[in-house]
């Protein structure tokens, strides 16, 4: 079996576990955007365990050795991937402007920045916007649901978990062939996430006195200000989010 059918194998588990966990997991969760903490702690723990076995180290290795101008390379070829499926789901969510800034950032990259390893647009003041089918599900007003961290896969909502099928297939990478370069790109695109998120993941050790918790809240946050593009509304929760208003 090659990476991306197991990758494939691992998200359609993933998913199965959320189905299952709805439909009869008994928690002991007191926070009411947490009814699944008994579960989501303990699959918490095994991605825990897996992030400090082998992606950890690899991450600390990679940012070790490989020079810096080639991680910053290799972040802006999959930002420029990203930023097409960002430019769809800005058209989708009606932000027409920003959905145009998107789409520009792509042709700008894949030409004059040597197929994406370059952000010229970033340089030429081309706003960088970071959007996913979750968030446009959230902008009509499809509630986030309950916390939900998927194994290997980690934080989500059962909102965004419905929406990974669609952020699966529009990522660009997902076609590209032949196959073992796509396993290799696959690989070092996770590598490359987890090496800029070291610095964030070792202030949450030395200031979180519940990890689960400062894990779950920070997303949560996170998520519901990049539905609203930062304007959150004061009466929203994320059990069940409002429709956004017109946003900027």
């Amino acid at each position: 079996m090659n990476y991306t059918n197991m990758l494939s194998h691992v998200r359609l588990c993933a998913a199965a576990a959320a189905v299952l966990v709805l439909t009869g997991c008994a928690t002991t969760a007191n926070n009411p955007q947490d009814p699944l903490e008994g579960y989501n702690r303990a699959v918490y723990s095994f991605n825990d365990a897996v992030d400090r076995t082998v992606l950890k180290p690899t991450a600390t290795a990679y940012k070790k050795v490989v020079p810096s101008f080639a991680q910053t390379g290799v972040n802006n070829f999959f930002g420029n991937l990203s930023d097409a499926w960002s430019s769809i789901n800005n058209f989708l969510q009606g932000k027409g402007e920003a959905g145009a800034t998107d789409f520009g950032r792509v042709a700008v990259n894949s030409t004059f920045g040597i197929f994406g390893l370059l952000d010229i647009a970033s340089e030429a003041g081309m706003q960088k916007h970071n959007e996913d089918f979750g968030q446009t599900l959230g902008k009509w007003g499809v509630p986030s649901g309950p916390y939900l961290i998927l194994p290997l896969l980690g934080p989500s909502t059962v909102r965004d978990t419905a929406a990974l099928p669609a952020d699966f297939a529009g990522d660009i990478w997902t076609y590209k062939t032949p196959v073992n370069w796509r396993n290799v790109g696959t690989g070092v695109r996770i590598i490359d996430k987890r090496a800029t998120l070291l610095d964030a993941s070792g202030l949450m050790e030395d200031a979180a006195l519940d990890r689960y918790e400062f894990l779950r809240d920070g997303y949560l946050q996170r998520r519901q200000s990049q539905v609203y593009d930062g304007n959150v509304p004061r009466q929203a929760d994320d059990v069940a989010e409002p429709a956004p208003s017109e946003t900027k």
